[in-house]
């Protein structure tokens, strides 16, 4: 229980039911939003047998608790209620007609209540008890409380006393109010989310493409609880975001959020809404860190974009190969709706460095992938193909940006369930998003490394990512190849290879991670990976035993021991799955390839034959003869 000071403001307070009489039939009624609905004068409206009480119109932005559930329940003529978010139970209540939704821009909204397109002739919102001189807080929601407030010819205040009293753009005096009444019942609460083993690791894959410095918006559920978790390393993470929940007070308690990289709103968490266990509101009652503003203050684009770097993380209910996104809906969701993705997405467009990130499960609790051909029969609908960046789920992460539709569906299929991608690839085919002649490894989903995925820093403080090889790598290896001089094409197939057609280098990179594994190292150029080495071997058909190698990297990066680690990654990976020996054809000339294999710490027996060495490493450790 929060502090508590009777002054002359108990003149204004009175029972709820003298402040229902005072409605008029037709009237628009304001309600707080979300968890701070003010519950006292909610149930004393929708269960109240006054005649007054006739075909009322009830606003609330987002829409939690104790009014949308009388709302879906009812079917009478007393009151409609809308809202500007199709989620929790307003998503079922808006398909069977009990609620009505108002589709908007969240920066939008604020307007509509000041320009009088929503009307508002009574405004209910839940504060906290005044102070000494009369001031009360609007405490954990403060989205349009004040537009509305200003509109209404009739305002009450309910005083909860549970309520935290929070900072920033809060603050309303006694003297706005008309009738003031006190609050009987608890603010509601959100417990923390569970997380399983799947959205964990979608979690752990969104947190490895946000850097330290990085500004976020976060949502409730389990993808943020888990991924607060996994951001708990992080340096100076800045927090501009819709929701303060639970998962983002861990972050500002364990000194991951410092903000201070913000441009706007250096050193503090901004906020509109604050939604969690009854912990999160003690944590943040007075709290000088976190800043609430009205909701066109959090949503308005060029505000967000003022912060460099802003990674905008949206879950995500089904994607399909084009990029498409179906965003979440229905009962238990409270996060992203189009009106608010809008906003966040134009933000994080014009942020320095600003990224977005789409995440779900590659699957639904049905066993039924999220990953489509197609999401047009699906609600809530977030289109903007050209300006997708990043979906992540828990087989990896897919880049958008710069890719055409059929890489981009290559690219979303090497990130969908194992079991998935074989139909996936046959639909895709069937609808000409793919080549007719697309190769696809069974298994391979299901035999995929992951364990190889690792980040190694080398000289001038180059930052190399290394990982198999997946189908979606095609147009990379084929960039590379490109970018290599006539001399290292040439030592690398010891012939003058002059081109790479698709049909050579979708057998190249089609690997079944048994019989032929590649491994590539990629950089970060502007958000865009870049292909800049790789290195393979591929076991002989007669001598499964014995693996021949190749190696290549881009020449801007030659010099650093790319090759070299390369190299020990592959005699890991083989020794692992019972290769005894490498083969290597490398030119006498070659004097840096031969360095390397020279270099790996095995017994190597090498014959010179026509200005090529034939090499021989030997992983057991003994010597060998040449197997040429």
């Amino acid at each position: 229980m929060f502090d508590v000071t009777d002054l002359e403001w108990d003149k204004k307070v009175v029972d709820p039911e003298e402040v229902i009489s005072k409605i008029e039939p037709g009237m628009s009624i304001f309600l707080g939003t979300g968890v701070a609905e003010p519950r006292t004068l909610v149930k004393h409206l929708m269960t109240s047998t006054l005649p007054n009480l006739s075909d009322l119109e009830i606003i609330q932005l987002v829409s939690l608790g104790d009014a949308i559930s009388f709302s879906s329940k009812t079917n009478n003529q007393k009151f409609r209620l809308k809202t500007f978010v199709s989620g929790w139970l307003a998503s079922e209540a808006i398909t069977t007609g009990s609620v009505d939704l108002i589709p908007s821009r969240f920066s939008m909204i604020p307007w509509l209540f000041e320009s009088g397109v929503i009307r508002t002739d009574v405004a209910f919102v839940q504060i906290t008890p005044p102070d000494r001189a009369g001031y009360a807080s609007l405490g954990i929601s403060v989205d349009v409380a004040k537009s509305a407030m200003e509109m209404a010819s009739i305002v009450v205040g309910e005083i909860n006393e549970n309520v935290p009293r929070t900072m920033g753009n809060t603050f309303v005096h006694v003297s706005e109010f008309n009738y003031l009444v006190k609050s009987t019942e608890m603010p509601i609460y959100f417990p923390r989310w569970p997380i399983d083993d799947v959205i964990d690791k979608v979690a752990a894959n969104v947190a490895s493409a946000i850097p330290d410095g990085s500004c976020l918006s976060f949502f409730s559920g389990s993808l943020f609880e888990a991924l607060a978790k996994h951001l708990s390393r992080k340096r100076d993470l800045g927090i501009h975001t819709y929701f303060f929940t639970d998962a983002v007070m861990d972050l500002v308690k364990c000194g991951a959020v410092t903000n201070r990289k913000k441009g706007y709103f250096n050193g503090k968490s901004l906020t509109s809404y604050a939604q969690g266990t009854p912990e999160l509101l003690k944590w943040l009652h007075r709290n000088p860190l976190i800043e609430f503003q009205p909701i066109n203050v959090v949503s308005d684009h060029k505000r967000i974009s003022m912060n460099d770097n802003v990674i905008s993380v949206m879950p995500a209910r089904k994607v399909d190969l084009t990029g498409g996104i179906a965003l979440q809906s229905g009962k238990g969701n409270v996060t992203s709706s189009p009106g608010q993705a809008q906003d966040i997405f134009i933000g994080t467009l014009h942020s320095k460095g600003g990224r977005t990130i789409f995440a779900l499960p590659s699957r639904n609790l049905k066993g039924e992938s999220n990953l489509l051909i197609s999401v047009h029969q699906y609600p809530n609908q977030f289109i903007n193909h050209e300006s997708m960046d990043l979906i992540v789920t828990e087989y990896g992460i897919a880049s958008m940006i710069g890719r055409t539709v059929r890489e981009r569906a290559q690219a979303l299929i090497d990130i969908a369930h194992p079991d998935d991608r074989a139909d996936l690839i046959k639909q895709a085919k069937e609808a000409n998003i793919l080549y007719s002649d697309q190769i696809y490894q069974p298994g391979s989903g299901t035999m995929y490394p992951e364990r190889l995925t690792s980040t190694q820093t080398f000289r001038d403080g180059l930052k190399i990512r290394f990982r198999a090889i997946l189908p979606s790598d095609e147009e990379g290896m084929r960039k590379l190849f490109y970018r290599l001089s006539d001399q290292s094409v040439y030592y690398r197939y010891i012939s003058a290879v002059k081109t790479m057609p698709h049909k050579r280098m979708q057998e190249y990179v089609n690997s079944d991670y048994h019989r032929f594994m590649s491994i590539v190292g990629t950089i970060e150029e502007g958000g865009i990976e870049r292909l800049v080495a790789e290195g393979r071997y591929i076991r002989h058909q007669d001598r499964p035993l014995y693996a021949d190698t190749a190696f290549v990297v881009d020449e801007n990066y030659q010099g650093y021991g790319i090759a070299s680690y390369l190299l020990n990654l592959l005699i890991k990976v083989a020794k692992e799955h019972g290769v005894e020996a490498f083969n290597a054809d490398v030119l006498a000339d070659n004097k840096p390839m031969l360095r390397v294999y020279g270099k790996c710490g095995y017994p190597i027996h090498s014959i010179l034959e026509y200005g090529v060495y034939n090499l021989t490493i030997n992983l057991t450790g003994a010597s060998v003869k040449n197997t040429k």
